[in-house]
């Protein structure tokens, strides 16, 4: 008779083909009840609603969302399409921040059915599925994959879409706006439905966004059509102008609004700049004396666990396996090493930074060779595959338990140009730190160490501005996810603004004082 342990293993194997499959929700159907009852009671299965679940790690938290946000839009997908065939779509709403590139996944995801019966389904994480019997269905050649989902297109999102999403998402209204080639398919929308006041509405947002051209056609070949267009314009409050030399993804042009709208928060949180060190060998000797206390309170807040007595050991090179227990932890271990020498990679970029060159132009040449030094001791163990180093992520990525989805691996090429161009072209070293720091998160370049090395930019470019090397401590790793969450997620970065500013202050009264320039550090 097989064990409990294999039997264990012979419903893992199953749900594995399932996985190996494609398949990232299953259903009751998929599994046989004995299969299913004990990968649940093992922590393998989590249920989302009653026949359908979803695959989980044992060691994960009950109350751990990342598993759910990452796997809810494929679950409303596999449910509507059971229940709806492919006679439903997102919302209006929802199908333009989709075409905008939202990275956020929603609270409430609104479909569109023939079949919808306007009931709510409750779902894990306080989220929820509601579908809508829509009257005025919307025709499939109206419909278009988007993702795991189907949502409406452009035109006929931009067209169907509430006036006031235009006040409350101005910059998804805005990006999506951004992404249409002519006003051709939007017009053949509106002249088909007769909708007069709607193309008003769209001439106003088009000229607001910065596309007058396109909101000259619009009213005026409504008018020509017979229709009366007077034009509104749905937004608040001015938007601000994009530009850029290049065609790009609406991730990237969405970091260069948040960038536009976040960096007098920024500069007004950490106040002015002390400028220069006017004895730079000072400043990177004071860095040195902060170094333990930094990775130590950095690898932790990454879920490491080294103690002082272990980076202190790789830093002097007495670091040996054979000698202490603690430095045979080779996950931990080889994290403090990989530290260690991307911490003196940095400190050779500050160092250029000091001699004059441009903070953001430094980043933009050194930072792949950070994260090769922060990973090359663990690559050299084993643990990691050697692959990592090739450079930025070849897969998708999530942020654990954030509603917070990176772009895309395609969207990653054309995020981090625009990060540095910001840096190489912001004036404020305080706007440098916060918002670089912020948007190289927001992009999650890499498969891992995101953190680390958004850090490592923060603190460069904290010394760009003279300001001094800053720790961010485990204790505040609550309040520092949940402020990087208000900025990923609501686009409000004073949250983190105020408590990287609270972290600078300590750091300067606690640090020695030298006498500094006047000038401040050339962008």
């Amino acid at each position: 008779m097989a064990t409990p342990r294999e039997k264990l293993a012979t419903a893992l194997q199953a749900l594995k083909a399932l996985q190996d499959g494609g398949l990232r929700i299953i259903r009751s159907r998929d599994l046989t009840r004995a299969h299913r009852e004990r990968l649940r009671a093992a922590g393998f299965l989590r249920p989302i609603v009653k026949g359908w679940y979803l695959p989980a790690r044992p060691e994960e938290a009950p109350g751990d969302s990342t598993a759910w946000y990452a796997s809810m839009r494929e679950f409303v997908r596999a449910y509507c399409d059971s229940r709806f065939g492919t006679d439903w779509y997102v919302s209006p709403e929802l199908s333009v921040q989709l075409h905008a590139g939202s990275t956020v996944t929603p609270a409430q995801v609104v479909v569109h059915a023939r079949g919808g019966t306007n009931t709510t389904l409750a779902l894990p994480q306080r989220t929820s599925l509601f579908d809508y019997a829509a009257k005025d269905f919307a025709p499939e050649r109206a419909r278009v994959e988007a993702g795991p989902l189907r949502a409406l297109a452009l035109p006929w999102a931009l067209v169907r879409v509430s006036e006031p999403f235009f006040r409350a998402h101005p910059r998804d209204a805005q990006l999506a706006l951004a992404q249409l080639p002519d006003a051709s398919a939007l017009l053949e929308v509106l002249l088909e439905g007769g909708h007069s006041v709607v193309a008003g509405r769209l001439a106003g947002a088009l000229r607001a966004a910065g596309r007058a051209d396109l909101a000259d056609t619009v009213r005026t070949t409504i008018r020509a059509a017979g229709y009366a267009c007077v034009e509104t314009d749905p937004f608040e409050q001015p938007l601000p102008a994009l530009i850029h030399s290049r065609p790009e993804s609406p991730h990237a042009t969405r970091l260069r609004l948040l960038w536009q709208a976040m960096r007098e928060t920024a500069i007004a949180a950490l106040g002015p700049e002390p400028g220069i060190p006017a004895d730079a060998g000072a400043y990177l000797a004071d860095l040195e004396e902060r170094y333990v206390t930094d990775a130590y309170h950095s690898l932790s807040i990454e879920g490491y666990r080294p103690t002082a007595a272990l980076i202190e050991r790789v830093r002097s090179g007495e670091w040996n396996p054979g000698a202490h227990k603690a430095d045979a932890d080779a996950r931990d271990a080889m994290a403090a090493h990989g530290y260690w020498l991307a911490h003196n990679a940095v400190r050779g970029s500050i160092e250029r930074i000091f001699a004059g060159e441009n903070a953001g132009r430094v980043l933009r040449q050194d930072h792949g060779a950070w994260y090769r030094e922060l990973f090359a001791p663990s690559v050299t163990a084993g643990i990691v595959e050697a692959a990592q180093l090739a450079g930025y992520r070849n897969d998708q990525v999530y942020v654990r338990n954030s509603r917070h989805v990176p772009p895309s691996k395609d969207a990653v090429r054309d995020c981090i140009p625009v990060l540095f161009e910001c840096l190489e072209s912001e004036p404020s070293a305080a706007a440098r730190a916060v918002l670089g720091h912020f948007a190289f998160v927001f992009i999650h370049p890499y498969m891992d160490g995101n953190g680390r090395i958004a850090r490592f930019l923060m603190n460069a470019m904290l010394a760009s501005g003279g300001y001094p090397w800053t720790i961010l401590r485990l204790e505040t790793r609550t309040d520092y996810f949940g402020a990087l969450e208000q900025a990923s997620v609501h686009g409000d970065i004073a949250p983190l603004a105020r408590l990287l500013a609270l972290a600078v202050r300590e750091q300067a009264s606690a640090g020695p004082s030298r006498p500094r320039r006047s000038t401040k550090a050339a962008p």
